[in-house]
């Protein structure tokens, strides 16, 4: 396996998630990075769903980011610093996930979706600009699907095709069979598993107290559940439809060496107008391992959507 493969390479691959900067989710609770405040929303099934919010006021659009599995809002720390100062900026932690509250069930892209939708209604969002990364493709995919774009103003994939359900088992039977083994040393070794994902993810290694942080992070996730989340998200409902549904303009941001490189260049192309970026010397992790390219391009976008 090549050190700077994604867990969907690997796998399908192995495991979609990954993070830098740690701002947050200390010992004894969250902490907001400066100039935003922390808070919760129910979901409609009462779960309580974590984010910060910079509360700008303004005439550009909101930015709402979305995280990989295991993973919570600070993976998105350096995206968060870049542009709190031009836009309202908002982050959140997937139910299950990080500060949000554990669910014993609805941990798929269908009800986060709808997470997405109880976050938007209840801090009063419209013209968003919804990114999501790796398992939030599957969340910003499944969204679209259910409710449309009319609160959207863009739409931003991050490294992750969007998933054709179980149809992908017949189309890679190889991938299923790695995923499938893959999760058996995770539910056995859950610290070692994630700690071994957090060296496969990206092209710049972490810090020995970042991947020691991300990791505790990422074991707040039941391990039962973080299963059922990764094969709902990959295999559990073919969602290349909602792809039909983006009319909205689109950015799909991947990391040249990805196995899903491919995936992504024809998503980009059955989105009327959609715009690939294609960035190098990065990992699953892009926006963690290069982060300046990857902030152009999605300022560069942002300047498309003022015009």
């Amino acid at each position: 396996m090549k050190t700077n493969s994604s867990p969907r390479r690997c796998v399908r691959t192995l495991i979609l998630t990954g993070s830098l900067l740690l701002f947050g989710a200390l010992a004894n609770g969250p902490v907001a990075a400066a100039g935003y405040v922390a808070g919760s929303v129910p979901a409609a099934d009462g779960t309580r769903i974590h984010y910060v919010d910079n509360g700008r006021t303004g005439a550009a659009p909101v930015l709402v980011f979305v995280p990989g599995w295991g993973m919570d809002h600070t993976i998105w720390d350096a995206q968060l610093a870049a542009f709190g100062e031009g836009h309202r900026v908002v982050a959140m932690d997937p139910r299950s996930q990080g500060a949000s509250q554990l669910s014993g069930g609805g941990n798929t892209p269908e009800v986060r979706a709808s997470d997405i939708e109880a976050l938007l209604t209840a801090r009063k969002l419209d013209r968003v600009v919804l990114i999501g990364w790796s398992q939030g493709v599957q969340d910003v995919a499944a969204y679209v699907q259910r409710y449309g774009t009319g609160r959207i103003a863009g739409l931003v994939l991050v490294d992750a095709a969007v998933s054709r359900g179980a149809g992908g088992v017949a189309a890679d039977p190889q991938a299923a069979q790695r995923f499938l083994e893959m999760m058996a040393v995770y539910a056995a070794h859950p610290r070692e598993y994630l700690r071994g994902m957090m060296g496969a993810i990206f092209a710049r290694p972490l810090a020995p107290e970042q991947v020691d942080r991300r990791v505790e992070i990422a074991l707040r996730t039941p391990v039962s559940t973080g299963v059922a989340m990764l094969v709902a998200d990959m295999y559990g409902v073919d969602r290349s439809g909602a792809l039909k549904k983006f009319d909205r303009p689109t950015l799909i941001v991947a990391a040249a060496g990805s196995d899903e490189l491919a995936a992504q260049k024809a998503a980009a192309q059955q989105v009327p107008g959609a715009r690939l970026e294609v960035v190098a010397d990065a990992g699953h992790g892009v926006f963690v391992d290069q982060p300046e390219p990857f902030n152009t391009a999605l300022r560069e976008f942002l300047e498309t959507l003022r015009r």
